[in-house]
C-alpha cells in the first residue's frame, strides 16, 4: 500500500466531499458531453468528442487518485496533541536567526498544505526539520539554497 497519509476529520470530510462531485456530477458530465459529441456523426475529425474523451481520462486518473488517498487516510486524534514539542497539527512560531524574520506555521497533512495560510505540509523540509523539537531549541534546515537556521519561539495549537 501507498503512503499514509495523516489528516484532521476536516481534511477527511473534504475529499470525500470533493470524490463525491467528481462521480456523482463530474463523471456522468463528462459521459453525457461523449455521448452528445458521438451523436455528431465523424469522430475522426470531431475536436469536441477528444477533448470529452481526454476530460474524463484526466477526470477517472484524479478520482483513482482521491480513492487511494482516502484510503490511506489516517484521522489525527486531535485530541492526542500537545504543545510539548512540533508535531502535525500544532503551529509553531520560529525565527530566522539569521534575518530575525518571524514565522509562523501549521504542520499540517500533504493534502491540506496552503501557504497562504500558513499551512506547511509535514512533507517539506521546514517541517521535517521542525517536528519533535521543543521551544528554545536551535534548528539548522538544509534547503535548497543552503542551511537555515531556526529558533523555535513558540508551540501552540
Amino acid at each position: 500500500m501507498g503512503n499514509i497519509t495523516y489528516m484532521t476529520s476536516e481534511g477527511y470530510k473534504k475529499l470525500i466531499e470533493e470524490l463525491n462531485e467528481l462521480e456523482n456530477v463530474q463523471r456522468p458530465a463528462i459521459s453525457k458531453q461523449i455521448a452528445e459529441a458521438r451523436d455528431k456523426g465523424d469522430l475522426s475529425e470531431n475536436a469536441e468528442y477528444d477533448a470529452a474523451k481526454e476530460a474524463q481520462g484526466m477526470l477517472e486518473m484524479k478520482i483513482a487518485l482521491l480513492k487511494e488517498t482516502i484510503a490511506s487516510a489516517r484521522l489525527i486524534d486531535e485530541s492526542r496533541i500537545n504543545t510539548n514539542e512540533v508535531q502535525i497539527l500544532t503551529r509553531v512560531k520560529i525565527k530566522n536567526t539569521k534575518t530575525q524574520q518571524v514565522m509562523s506555521y501549521m504542520i499540517v497533512s500533504e493534502s491540506e498544505a496552503n501557504l497562504k495560510e500558513g499551512k506547511l505540509s509535514v512533507t517539506t523540509p521546514i517541517a521535517k526539520g521542525l517536528l519533535g523539537k521543543k521551544v528554545g531549541d536551535n534548528v539548522a534546515i538544509p534547503v535548497p539554497n543552503g542551511i537555515m537556521q531556526f529558533e523555535i519561539l513558540e508551540i501552540s495549537l
